[in-house]
Parts: structure tokens; C-alpha cells; sequence
């Protein structure tokens, strides 16, 4: 009898333990989804009538799914005896079988026909929407059943982070980082391809190759100023100096869930220098939240002033009065940044670049507001190559108040009482 020998990269060495949730993250060329291949087939072979499922997010078709990959694993081992390929699954040993499907075409009912499978291996991971996670989990339940991630890291806020790699991941946990320089056959046409965007996309290279998340959107705004900003060392840790005014630069949302997110910018103007300190962000929060977080964070009206963008006097759809006047209520200096018209937001978007080699970043307290600026980016009508102007999206509202802070900046005579300094005695200096 002879016996099937799966050559392995020591960094995959964790995952073959029976394990619940099994995971590996990383960037290009790792060799995860050839771990995980090689995995099923091996698994198939151990325990007969295994039933498998190999999941993406979205599958229009077979060609998008790991079928292919598979099949060249059964033809790589000499398996055609074992393994029956068919159009769309492939059998395996004791009547058991592999499928591919899309997990957004499931609802809470069709789901129900993968009970019984005990593998799911979901490909492209990050893609996953919490709502598939919550389908796919209690699905897969039959004794020793396991469900494997394999995936090339977005953002921590997507769902297969936030449940893999959050500070609670579930019981019966294993996870794994790889990247290409811990695949020992990484093929030396990859290896070109690596060098090539280490030197012309420096940008995108850790996400790509590294697997770390993506700072910035591919065509960002800022992306080039950002990759410039962590090689000068300007985003770390930066200090407020106490004895300066905290500029508080805000972005008008709204009431209600749906409404667009309200932001803040805290920064000091320190010479040629503007040290960004603080950033926030909420979703459909009255104006007492925000004050709340203004005054948590040490920034009252005797040590901050606010600048508002042109709509900050207008009143509020649901509570009948303007920002600018009830935050003056609450004992702040407002300014009013006069609308810049058609031009606005170009205006914005030249003056954060203009004024980016000057910024400082407090890295841990801004990361949110400079992950929106990473991925802060340019319609496109690919049809005609034109641009349409910036997206509006999640990122644009702390976009937006960068922007304004920087239009400022640079405009101190549109925008009344901006040079004026903090009352040094409201903070006991005589």
C-alpha cells in the first residue's frame, strides 16, 4: 500500500491538529490556499464520506472557486482512482464529496442543506460579510466538523478579523501568519513581481505582500503623501503642548442612523508644524455625545476652539438649531469657514496635500481618521477614463475635515479670529 506524503511549510505546522476554526492570513505568494488544498485532500482520504465545502463570499462561477486548484492537487498525487471530477463537485473516497459555492447566495433556509458537511474552507476570507459568518458557524456542526479561513487581511474592522484575530476568538482557535518568505517554493516569477511593487508601489506593499492591513485605497488622495509620512517618521507619538490652543475641526453629520458620520480633528499649529493629537468619529449622535467626548479627551472651551464648515450655522433638520450656535452655548469659540463653492472639495484635497509634509500624526489616537485618509479616493467612469470627483463614503467625512483644517491653515483671513491665541490665564499661566 502506498502512503501519500504532503510535503509542508513549517509555518502551517499549527493547522494540522484537529482543530474548531482553523486560519491563515497573510499576504501574496504564502502558499495558503495550497496548504489548504492539500489539507482537504488529505482529509478526505482519512475520513471516508467526508463531506466538504469550499465557500467565497461571492462565486459567479466555478472558475472563481478553488475547483481547479484541487483538481490539479488529485492529478499532482495520482489520485484520478480515488477522486471522481465532475462539473460542478468533485467525489471523494466513501461516497463523499466536495462543493463550491457563494455564501451570499444563501439565506437562514438554504443553508441548511451544507448540515452534515464537517469541512468549510472559505477562500478570500476577508470578503466575508458578517451576516455569511453568522449563517455559515452554526451550519457546520457535525462532530469533528472544522471551518478554515484562509485570507489577505483588509481592515481589522472586517468580520473574519474581528472573530479570528479580535482579543476573544472563539474556542478551538488556531491562526497563522504567512507570507512569501515563508513559502519555500515561492516561484521565482512571484519573486519579481514582489521586487517590482517594493520599488513602484511602496504604498500597497506591505498589504499586497506582507499582510498587513491596507492604509491606503489604491488611488487615494493621500496615499503618496501617507507612505512619505511613515518613512519621515512623522506618524508616532505626538505630544500636546499645554500651553497652546487645541483647533478643533469638525465635519457636520447628522441625527439618525442613517446619517453621515460627524468628525473631529484635534491639531495645534505649532510654528510650520500642525500636530495632529486626536481624531473622532460618530454615526447618528446628538451634539451631547460629541461635547462629551470633546471635554473626556480635555478639550473644554477654555483650552479649544472649533471651526465648522459653512453648513455649521445652519440649523439642524431635527433639532431646530445651527451647530455653530449651540456649541457657542456651550461656551466654545466657533468659526465659520465660508463656503468655498463648486470648487470646495478640490480645494480641500490641494490643501491637505500641499500641507501634509507639515502634519504630525499621534498615531494611536488618529489611526481611525488616517485610515479614512488612506482610503479617501476619486470616482472613476472607467468607460470614458474621466474622473468624477471624490467618493463619497465612509472615509470622505473625515476626509472632508482634514480639508478643512488645512484650508484654514493656509487662509487665516477667511476665516475670522483664527490667529487669535488661547487666554493663557484660563489655564492658571499669568
Amino acid at each position: 500500500m502506498s502512503v501519500l506524503q504532503i510535503p509542508t511549510a513549517e509555518v502551517f505546522l499549527p493547522l494540522l491538529p484537529p482543530s474548531r476554526y482553523k486560519g491563515a492570513w497573510g499576504g501574496r505568494g504564502s502558499g495558503k490556499s495550497h496548504f489548504f488544498a492539500d489539507l482537504l485532500i488529505e482529509d478526505s482520504l482519512a475520513e471516508r464520506g467526508l463531506c466538504s465545502v469550499c465557500i467565497r463570499e461571492v462565486q459567479k462561477s466555478l472558475k472563481d472557486s478553488a475547483k481547479r486548484l484541487i483538481e490539479n492537487k488529485i492529478e499532482e498525487f495520482r489520485l484520478g482512482s480515488e477522486f471522481r471530477v465532475f462539473r460542478d463537485a468533485i467525489q471523494t473516497p466513501g461516497d463523499g464529496v466536495i462543493v463550491f459555492q457563494g455564501m451570499q447566495d444563501h439565506t437562514a433556509e438554504s443553508i441548511k442543506s451544507l448540515e452534515g458537511f464537517r469541512r468549510a474552507w472559505v477562500e478570500e476570507a476577508q470578503t466575508l460579510s458578517a451576516n455569511s459568518l453568522t449563517l455559515l458557524r452554526p451550519t457546520i456542526r457535525a462532530p469533528g466538523s472544522e471551518l478554515w479561513f484562509s485570507w489577505n487581511p483588509r481592515s481589522k474592522k472586517d468580520p473574519v478579523d474581528k472573530l479570528l484575530r479580535g482579543e476573544a476568538p472563539p474556542t478551538g482557535t488556531t491562526i497563522v501568519r504567512a507570507n512569501w518568505s515563508d513559502n519555500p517554493w515561492f516561484p521565482a516569477e512571484l519573486a519579481q513581481e514582489r521586487r517590482d511593487d517594493e520599488r513602484d508601489r511602496p504604498d500597497q506593499y506591505p498589504h499586497i505582500w506582507e499582510g498587513d492591513y491596507a492604509k491606503v485605497t489604491e488611488g487615494a488622495y493621500y496615499a503618496a503623501a501617507l507612505t512619505q509620512a511613515r518613512k519621515d517618521g512623522r506618524i508616532g507619538r505626538v505630544a500636546a503642548d499645554p500651553l497652546m490652543t487645541v483647533r478643533l475641526f469638525a465635519d457636520i453629520g447628522g441625527t439618525g442612523a442613517k446619517a453621515d458620520a460627524f468628525t473631529i480633528w484635534a491639531a495645534q499649529f505649532i510654528g510650520k508644524e500642525i500636530r495632529v493629537l486626536d481624531y473622532y468619529e460618530a454615526v447618528g449622535q446628538p451634539l451631547g455625545a460629541h461635547l462629551a467626548w470633546m471635554r473626556e479627551r480635555g478639550f473644554d472651551p477654555g483650552k479649544a476652539q472649533i471651526w465648522l464648515p459653512h453648513d455649521g450655522a445652519t440649523q439642524d433638520k431635527v433639532f431646530a438649531v445651527s451647530y455653530q450656535s449651540a456649541l457657542e452655548e456651550a461656551g466654545y469659540r466657533v468659526t465659520v469657514v465660508p463656503n468655498q463653492g463648486k470648487g470646495a472639495a478640490a480645494a480641500r484635497i490641494e490643501a491637505g496635500r500641499r500641507l501634509f509634509p507639515r502634519c504630525w500624526f499621534n498615531e494611536t489616537a488618529t489611526q481611525p481618521g488616517l485610515d479614512a485618509l488612506g482610503a479617501y479616493h476619486e470616482r472613476r467612469d472607467e468607460s470614458r477614463q474621466i474622473g468624477l470627483g471624490p467618493e463619497h463614503d465612509w472615509a470622505s467625512h473625515g476626509a472632508d475635515a482634514f480639508g478643512l483644517m488645512c484650508v484654514a491653515y493656509e487662509e487665516p483671513s477667511r476665516s475670522a479670529g483664527f490667529g487669535r491665541d488661547l487666554n493663557y490665564r484660563s489655564l492658571g499661566v499669568a
